[in-house]
């Protein structure tokens, strides 16, 4: 697994070890961005089940001008921090080792231009984490949510949020949901 664009690319990153995260392929991490390019300069990324890294160093790489990690595995805090030295984008980035809800709850405090999910497949846990963000009023008028889930994941909970679903990228094992304000 690798940076794709920006000034990190090409760099390799290190993933953490057994079968606990999904690390997003460099071709599905390619598309996602292909979508996203237009709102990554100078934009607020939230990278939550972070695993790796990987999707927020991306966005750094590509001109994020800051990047919040979380996930409550201590190899994927030490993984991401291994990673952001090794593309020296550690300055604008901040990692947190918690429970993704309490980092919601108590971390941020700025309404993210761009929030990316990465919950344990078949869990569903975006049902629990979006309603929080729209509750704590992280979801700004322009902010995109991108959920990688599996094919199963319902999102008929996004009707109660005013929340819709403006596109989905499909591949062969999962899909990207995109997410913003109605």
């Amino acid at each position: 697994m690798r940076v794709i664009a920006g000034t990190a690319r090409s760099i390799n990153l290190i993933t953490p070890k057994g079968f606990d995260t999904r690390p997003t392929t460099d071709k599905y991490k390619e598309t996602l961005f292909n979508c996203l390019q237009s709102y990554i300069g100078n934009s607020v990324f939230v990278d939550l089940f972070s695993g790796s890294g990987a999707i927020g160093i991306e966005a750094l790489s590509r001109g994020a001008a800051k990047a919040y990690f979380c996930d409550n595995s201590k190899e994927a805090i030490d993984c991401i921090k291994a990673n952001l030295s090794k593309t020296k984008l550690a300055d604008r980035a901040v990692v947190y080792k918690e429970d993704c809800s309490f980092f919601i709850k108590n971390r941020i405090k700025e309404i993210p231009d761009i929030i990316f999910l990465d919950p344990p497949f078949k869990k569903h846990l975006e049902k629990e984490i979006i309603p929080l963000l729209d509750e704590k009023s992280l979801i700004g008028e322009d902010t995109i949510i991108i959920v990688e889930c599996d094919y199963e994941s319902d999102f008929d909970f996004l009707e109660n949020l005013s929340l819709e679903i403006f596109k989905i990228k499909e591949y062969k094992t999962n899909k990207h949901v995109f997410i913003r304000k109605i």
